[in-house]
């Protein structure tokens, strides 16, 4: 039969349309969920938030610069830790967590969401190559790979690599320090426990000038068995006291006078404003 009115055809083109337009999009076609594991639900962190509590492959030169940041954390001061500003804690010490996690698994991508300051990542999984030119972060830039470990057909391990670091960075709050070089890699094997699926492990590999060797560590985290847990905001430049002049760490009274955090403490060039009338 042939249409030879503009509405025959129209129907026509309709009734051919149809069935492409009750499909699924292509990416969901693509995409079985069943194939991954089970990661939905809250992440909390399990032990200590040390990066580790063994003897860190620091080099002569990185151990000196330790030992000095602990001595000024003993005398009150900040150390070389950077957060006390509000800064991400950046990678790969944001996954020791200090806030509870949530990851999101899509066909190009596995989103971690962290409840602290702005450590959310974003791991690629489309298979793209590094970029020639991005702009260093804190976090890094990271890709990554899903893949079968046991052979049983479904995805259980999810292998990543970042890289594209600025500083400042520290292992921990003690201060451990990092290089914080564009050339540090930090590689993952993030997987659940076979034995509780409750349990997930994130073997860490830093890869840093600062280190006499590649480090090792693993962490672990535990799924919250609240089906629907809370997730709180955590806003660290609220009711946040400390103040940097100068390099030196303050502390904002609720006077609103600067206090020292430290012994002997030098007060801040006051060079600009007016001396104080008695």
């Amino acid at each position: 039969m042939i249409y030879r009115s503009p509405v025959g055809a129209i129907a026509l083109l309709a009734a051919l349309l149809l069935p492409l337009l009750l499909l699924p999009e292509r990416g969901a076609l693509a995409f079985d969920q069943s194939r991954y594991p089970d990661l939905k639900g809250q992440w909390l962190r399990v032990g200590s938030p040390r990066w580790d509590d063994d003897h860190a492959p620091l080099t002569a030169e990185y151990q000196a610069i330790y030992q000095a940041n602990l001595k000024d954390m003993a005398a009150g001061g900040q150390g070389i830790d950077p957060t006390y500003t509000c800064l991400s804690p950046g990678m790969p010490r944001v996954m020791t967590p200090y806030g509870a996690m949530e990851f999101v698994i899509t066909p190009d991508t596995t989103h971690i969401f962290i409840e602290h300051v702005h450590d959310s990542r974003r791991i690629f999984t489309d298979g793209r190559n590094w970029p020639k030119d991005t702009p260093l972060t804190l976090q890094g830039y990271s890709i990554g790979k899903w893949i079968d470990a046991d052979g049983d057909g479904r995805f259980d391990t999810l292998e990543v690599e970042t890289r594209g670091f600025r500083g400042p960075r520290a292992f921990d709050a003690s201060g451990m320090p990092m290089f914080s070089d564009p050339d540090s890699r930090v590689l993952e094997r993030i997987s659940v426990d076979k034995s509780n699926p409750n349990v997930m492990l994130n073997e860490i590999t830093t890869i840093d000038k600062a280190l006499t060797r590649p480090w090792t560590v693993t962490k672990k985290y535990g799924r919250n068995p609240k089906e629907a847990p809370d997730w709180a905001e955590e806003n660290c430049a609220e009711g946040n006291g400390h103040v940097v002049v100068q390099g030196q760490g303050y502390f904002l009274a609720g006077d609103g006078n600067l206090m020292p955090t430290s012994k002997n403490q030098p007060a801040p060039d006051l060079r600009f404003f007016k001396p104080s009338s008695k």
